[in-house]
Order: structure tokens, then C-alpha cells, then sequence
């Protein structure tokens, strides 16, 4: 923190449009990981604000709590049809409170519903999952958990630092096997570590999970805040393991960056755990869960995806990304490179720390050229916009290989 307050000069945006930034100054830089992987359609999407300044005139806010309103019955049944084997939705803030909704649901369904021993979690070594108490309980880099482990849930972890991601999902099964009658879940981020540094892994691994998970009857929940909606391919990533999780995350690009607001889904087993008496009510509700600007803007998102077919006109991208990152392999000092759907990254050589600053010069050097990059460690990576255009995005592209080779 001192470090940053001494030698930091923040970077003050005025105004966004597209795949580009402006700062106060007047100088236009290219967003190269979309608004911390938010903004998947650009900023300032033109119907998106007009969604949002229509919804704003009729109705700001009610809250979801003995009354209800349109926007958010509608915007359930939508997502609903984008995510079969799913029946019910439940409205949070944030990333994070999505996920912290989905453990709690884990425990109290478990606790509710004869088995209260299973109040444990099981999840990969390097994950990532949120900052709130229980998010960071079931996240694995160490950064961000030590300060508060001794308040922390339980979460066992397989290690993917060792034999890569073959060996840590043949121990999390090792785990999943013995410790089954006390795991209320485990959780994973289905095919990329996003905050350990863009790290994939095979399909094949996650459908193996779902299978063990299944026979041992464990709930699965796939944080797909980054993920969803498209990150890397298809609308969940977990579609590329053919898989159903029991429970699902989602925001991001949710709302497409533009309002603060996530969702958390569920199979009809888990919601028919809560119903009965008023003790086994899910007690849990913040005041914008489900607010009618969010919900408005939220369905405004799935209609663009489909009258602007997003999905689709994105494989071209992520083929341009995949091409040029191939190419990245023979810059000086990079030892690997990799790509899936709108994700490129690259690792240089040296420490696999998360405050490596051999990252920041290459920050450096594609600031001074006109792009906003946000290397994690010796990471460097572009996550941008889903419709970026592709003359923005060979210009990106041309900057991050004319960054490295500078830094």
C-alpha cells in the first residue's frame, strides 16, 4: 500500500466508448481486459444506456422482500432458458455475494436436511472466488487469505503448483472420496484459473469432477462470474465439459459492467431443501438484490447477445487472439503462452509471485503506446470486450508483443 501511495500516479478516466478509455488529459487508451472483465459488450453500449435511463424513469428500486416487480420475474424465466438443468434464481450484488450465496446454500441445505456433518468444502489450490469472509475461505492465493485465517471455513485443496492441473484433479478426487460424508460442496472456475494467471485446463477434467461429485453426491458450484456469459466461447464455460453444475454463479458480465448486480442459480433438489417451515427459509437478502435498474439492464444484455449474435462473432476474435498468441511463444523471455475463446495469455520467465513487478514494466510500456493492461504477476493477458472491433484488436495485440519485447 505505501509502496503504491509513494510511486503510483493513478490513471483518472473521464469518459469510455467502446474498447477504449479517455483519461482527463484527452489521451485514448485501449481497455485490454474490459473493465476488470466486466464490460463484455463495450462501454457505453448504446442500448444498454438506454435500457438503463428508461428503466431509471419508471422505477429505481423496490425491494425483494414481500413485494415484487416485472423486470426481475422476467429476467429469471430469460437467464433460466440460457442454463438448462436449472430452475430457480436468487438475486445478489456482486461477484463475490454470489458466490457467498452459493456456500450458504450448500450449508444450510445440508444442515436442514439430516446430514449437518457436512459443513466442509473442497476446491483447487491458486482459486480465486471473492473477497468477502466466505469467498475467501474456499479461494487459494494466498495473498489475499492471510491475514484472516483463523476465521476462515473450512476448505480442503488440492495443489495444481506440483504436477500441474492432471495430477490436482486426480488428488481432488483422492479428497472428494474420503471426505465426502463431511464436504458441503466443492467448488471450482470451470476451465480457467481467471486471478492465478489465466491458467486452463482440459474439459475432460471438469466432466471427471462432475462424475465423482454425482457418485458420491456432493454438490458442485461453478463460479462462472468470469467466465460466463461468454468469456471463453460458449455462454458458460462450463459447457465445454458438457456438464450441469448444481449450482452456478454469475455477474460480471451479467449487466455487461454497467450496474452492480449478480445471480446465483440452482437445480429444483437444492431449492425444494429449503421449503417448509419458516426455519428453513434461506435467510439471506441485500438492498439491490433483484433492483429493477439491474434487472431492466440485465435483460437489455441477453437480447443484445442474441440480436447482435455476440457468441458468434466472437470465435473470429478469439481465433485472432489464439493466432497471436501462438506467435507471443518466440519473444524473448516468454516461456509459455495460451488461449481460450476471448482470453490470450503469456508467462515470463522468472518468479510465479502474484506482486512480481516484472509485470509492471510491461504495464508501463503498453500504457505509454495507448493500452490499459493488467498483468497478475509475470502474466500478461488480454481479456477485452467480446464485440471489440478488429482494428482495435490487432491494435492491441500489436502493442502487447511491442510491450514485451521493450519490458
Amino acid at each position: 500500500m505505501q509502496e503504491y501511495l509513494e510511486r503510483t500516479e493513478p490513471l483518472v478516466i473521464q469518459s469510455a466508448q467502446g474498447s477504449r478509455f479517455v483519461d482527463v488529459n484527452g489521451r485514448s487508451y485501449l481497455d485490454a481486459n474490459a473493465s476488470w472483465w466486466c464490460s463484455l459488450l463495450g462501454h457505453q453500449h448504446p442500448r444498454l444506456v438506454k435500457a438503463l435511463t428508461e428503466q431509471a424513469a419508471q422505477l429505481c428500486h423496490v425491494p425483494l422482500a414481500g413485494i415484487a416487480h416485472e423486470q426481475s420475474a422476467l429476467l429469471a424465466s430469460e437467464l433460466l432458458a440460457r442454463a438448462p438443468g436449472f430452475s430457480r434464481v436468487f438475486y445478489s450484488d456482486n461477484g463475490s455475494t454470489a458466490v457467498e450465496v452459493s456456500l450458504k446454500l450448500a450449508l444450510q441445505y445440508w444442515a436442514q436436511n439430516g446430514r449437518p456433518e457436512r459443513k466442509r468444502f473442497l476446491a483447487l489450490t491458486g482459486s480465486y472466488h471473492g473477497d468477502t469472509m466466505g469467498c475467501v475461505s474456499v479461494s487459494g492465493i494466498e495473498v489475499f487469505r492471510q491475514s484472516f485465517g483463523n476465521v476462515l471455513l473450512e476448505c480442503l485443496r488440492a495443489p495444481t503448483d506440483a504436477g500441474g492441473y492432471e495430477q490436482a484433479f486426480e488428488v481432488l478426487g483422492q479428497l472428494l472420496a474420503a471426505h465426502a460424508h463431511e464436504l458441503a460442496a466443492v467448488i471450482v472456475e470451470p476451465m480457467v484459473q481467471g486471478s492465478l494467471g489465466m491458467r486452463m485446463y482440459r474439459p475432460e477434467l471438469l466432466r471427471a469432477l462432475r462424475e465423482l461429485t454425482t457418485k458420491h453426491d456432493v454438490f458442485l458450484i461453478c463460479d462462472e462470474v468470469f467466465t460466463g456469459y461468454g468469456r471463453t466461447g460458449p455462454f458458460w464455460a462450463s459447457e465445454h465439459a458438457g456438464i450441469t453444475a448444481d449450482i452456478v454463479c454469475t455477474a460480471k458480465g451479467f449487466t455487461a459492467g454497467m450496474m452492480p448486480m449478480a445471480a446465483t442459480l440452482v437445480t429444483e433438489r437444492i431449492f425444494e431443501g429449503f421449503l417448509g417451515d419458516g426455519e428453513r427459509t434461506f435467510y439471506y437478502g441485500h438492498t439491490f438484490c433483484g433492483n429493477p435498474l439491474g434487472a431492466g439492464l440485465a435483460r437489455e444484455v441477453l437480447r443484445v447477445y442474441t440480436d447482435e449474435r455476440v457468441l458468434e462473432l466472437a470465435q473470429g476474435k478469439a481465433a485472432r487472439i489464439g493466432a497471436a498468441f501462438e506467435r507471443f511463444r518466440d519473444l524473448p523471455d516468454v516461456v509459455e503462452t495460451r488461449s481460450l475463446g476471448m482470453i490470450g495469455a503469456l508467462d515470463l520467465a522468472g518468479s510465479k509471485h502474484y506482486l512480481e513487478p516484472r509485470g509492471k514494466r510491461v504495464y508501463a510500456e503498453a500504457l505509454r503506446r495507448g493500452a490499459y493492461l493488467r498483468p497478475l504477476g509475470n502474466t500478461i493477458y488480454i481479456a477485452p470486450s467480446l464485440n471489440i472491433p478488429d482494428t482495435d484488436l490487432d491494435e492491441l495485440l500489436g502493442i502487447v508483443e511491442d510491450s514485451v519485447r521493450a519490458a
